[in-house]
């Protein structure tokens, strides 16, 4: 019986292996078909619990993640935070409050919509800060926002303006707990009706640092403060139309 002579094979004979064919992996996806489907029922629900719920579990990682890739892929340094955390928290209570303007019935996917509302909001916030980092002026907010936060940090107030928040504190004084029926509701009313009193000794202005203070302060996450502090600026404006034709609020 004839047999065949074994043949070593040396290591650098051996073949190596065929790399696979396809794209390299990708990172995990933060922006998902079920965030899509979170922010769907979020607009469709009327109850704020089950709203805060959905936000909380489904929606608020991602716009997180959304925030946080806009200001590093585009490079949106230009800031008057130290700390970028606080830029993404602004950016975040920005495409909250865009939230509600979004139609998904319209086709249009969440995604595209918030990266362009996020990226126009940046840019102009960029623009902003550049220019007075540019021409160094101490300009108290970047945000143009008229929310009804930034009332409290507008320079050179009329004796008008103050007599009118005046009454506005007052009127929000004794029908807090008419207008607002949760607790976590109302400790925001109050703080921020608070802020409006101490205004004058006030340090901090732009929209950003106010909203953190108020967190700090209440300890209720960012939706509810939006969702109170856009009620209270329906009633500002209300209030004031009132103040204008009359010259005074009925308490």
């Amino acid at each position: 019986m004839i047999t065949k002579p074994k043949i070593k094979l040396e290591a650098n004979s051996i073949p190596p292996p065929k790399k696979k064919r396809g794209r390299k992996r990708t990172k995990k996806r933060y922006f998902t078909e079920d965030t899509e489907a979170a922010i769907a029922e979020y607009l469709a629900s009327t109850n704020q619990d089950e709203r805060d719920y959905i936000y909380k579990t489904r929606i608020h990682y991602a716009l997180y993640k959304l925030a946080e890739n806009l200001i590093h892929t585009f490079k949106f340094y230009y800031t008057e935070v130290d700390n970028l955390e606080d830029l993404k928290h602004e950016v975040m209570c920005f495409l909250l409050e865009k939230l509600d303007y979004f139609k998904p019935e319209r086709g249009s996917k969440a995604f595209s919509y918030f990266s362009i509302v996020g990226k126009n909001y940046l840019i102009l916030y960029n623009n902003n800060n550049y220019k007075k980092k540019k021409i160094t002026t101490d300009v108290m907010a970047a945000d143009e926002d008229s929310g009804v936060l930034q009332q409290l940090g507008r320079p050179a107030r009329k004796q008008e303006l103050k007599d009118f928040i005046d009454y506005f504190t007052s009127y929000v004084d004794k029908h807090m707990f008419t207008i607002f029926k949760k607790d976590n509701d109302r400790k925001v009313c109050d703080a921020v009706n608070i802020l409006f009193k101490r205004r004058e000794n006030l340090e901090i202005f732009n929209k950003k640092a106010l909203y953190i203070y108020i967190r700090e302060i209440t300890n209720v996450d960012t939706p509810v403060i939006t969702k109170v502090t856009k009620h209270l600026k329906k009633l500002y404006y209300k209030l004031h139309n009132e103040y204008r034709e009359t010259g005074y609020v009925r308490i």
